[in-house]
């Protein structure tokens, strides 16, 4: 027993370096706000007689979280006057953006959504996109702040984070909202975006890449240095293509089944405390585990291996659901395909978060890793879209079964990938 728990003191410690702790408390700052403009915005909205097709339409607000890379450039090549020679690049844009953030948040809080549907709208919509701000200087600062064999482990601790920081946005406002009022619920999470804040003044600044000729460039110059630059830089690496493909497929087939688990329970009559209790609360924990496990994998086995194994069992996880679908309502059942999806996801998103990390060039690495997650999104969301159809067409059991074999294209790509560029993520510190 005392081996043990030396073991998991040993795999335990790194976690709790101060990078990484930072880390795990701007991704919670990171995670909060997306529900807060849609999905927890739509109980309110629905709480307050507002009919269901403006409701359906409150969707759109999302779209910044899919148009980032446009405005990325701006946080790598631009410079705030006075705050950027206090705070430093990357600092003074997360400083920015979550003062941004907090006014919307505030304006979203006194919104009405009886009289003034198209009011909250605009700050709804205020809230995403300087969230998706957040997002870009969160994830370009976790690059630069962290060492490389760091990664693995940032990338579990900014997921767990956001992860977390969903959980309160969602459970912890409509709690808030039952106990006191939808407008204090919404102030209440703006404090935590005022601690992240805080967070920021202490934390340090990542080292700026010396970007030559920079300084002089002008408006034309400019956009070709930070807008061009990052595009051209990154399809100079072998197989650029394939990376990019094998981007959108690695997490097809788990975004193929997400997209029906919740009309999966309900059609296996689960109660929605069940739901919640099961693939919420237990299921946060159940990440938590594999994102740990995800971590300790890249340390120990080494970056493209891990992501290789994540993804095989990540796949095969699937076949959980496929037993579900034969076991009926079975709250046992429920538990354990819960365990076995949320660890196999969770060890894969800390490989897959490893593995875009390492694409950047650290001088564009807001540019760039903005553009290698919304390739990831393009899975997600528009590959992904038809899931309803396959339902349909073949039935619960048939669909998870076809959710494995539309996970093989994207393992088949890695092992392509391991085999012909070997080499090809060692570049993560070029410019």
């Amino acid at each position: 027993m005392a081996k043990i728990y030396a073991l998991l003191a040993n795999h335990l410690f790194p976690y709790f370096q101060r990078r990484l702790v930072i880390i795990l408390l701007l991704g919670f700052v990171s995670g909060l706000p997306l529900l807060l403009s849609f999905g927890t915005l739509s109980a309110w909205l629905r709480e307050a007689g507002v009919d269901r097709s403006t409701i359906g339409l409150f969707a759109l607000v999302g779209l910044p979280y899919a148009l980032k890379p446009i405005w990325a450039p701006l946080m790598d090549g631009l410079n705030l006057p006075f705050l950027t020679r206090v705070l430093g690049r990357r600092r003074s844009w997360l400083i920015l953006s979550q003062g941004m953030l907090l006014l919307s948040l505030v304006s979203l809080a006194f919104s009405d959504p009886v009289n003034a549907p198209l009011s909250m709208a605009v700050f709804a919509v205020f809230v995403a996109f300087f969230s998706a701000s957040q997002d870009i200087v969160i994830d370009a600062y976790r690059i630069e702040i962290l060492e490389d064999e760091q990664q693995g482990m940032g990338a579990a601790m900014v997921t767990y984070g956001y992860r977390a920081g969903m959980l309160m946005a969602g459970a912890g406002t409509l709690f808030l909202a039952d106990y006191w009022s939808w407008t204090h619920a919404y102030l209440i999470m703006g404090l935590f975006i005022v601690t992240g804040s805080v967070l920021v003044f202490f934390s340090p600044e990542p080292e700026e890449p010396q970007v030559p000729g920079a300084s002089n460039l002008g408006m034309g110059g400019w956009i070709y240095q930070y807008v061009v630059t990052p595009f051209l830089d990154f399809s100079a690496r072998p197989g650029w293509l394939l990376i990019l493909l094998f981007i959108v497929t690695f997490k097809l087939g788990d975004a193929f089944l997400s997209a029906m688990t919740n009309p999966f329970y309900i059609d296996l009559g689960f109660s929605k405390t069940e739901i919640a209790e099961v693939t919420k609360l237990f299921g946060v924990i159940a990440l938590g585990v594999g994102l740990f496990i995800g971590g300790i994998l890249i340390q120990k086995l080494g970056l493209m291996l891990s992501l290789l194994i994540t993804g095989v069992l990540q796949a095969a996880s699937n076949f959980a659901f496929a037993y579900q679908a034969v076991s009926g309502n079975d709250l046992e059942v429920l538990i354990f395909t819960i365990a076995i999806e949320n660890i196999t996801g969770g060890m894969g998103t800390a490989a897959f978060v490893a593995y875009l990390s390492s694409l950047t060039s650290t001088a564009f690495t807001a540019t760039q890793y903005a553009l290698l997650s919304a390739f990831m999104s393009l899975g997600r969301n528009l590959l992904s879209s038809p899931s309803g159809y396959v339902v349909d067409a073949v039935g619960w059991f048939e669909f998870f079964i076809i959710s494995v074999v539309i996970a093989i294209p994207g393992l088949l790509l890695l092992l392509y990938l391991i085999k012909k560029y070997p080499n090809h993520i060692d570049r993560r510190r070029g410019a």
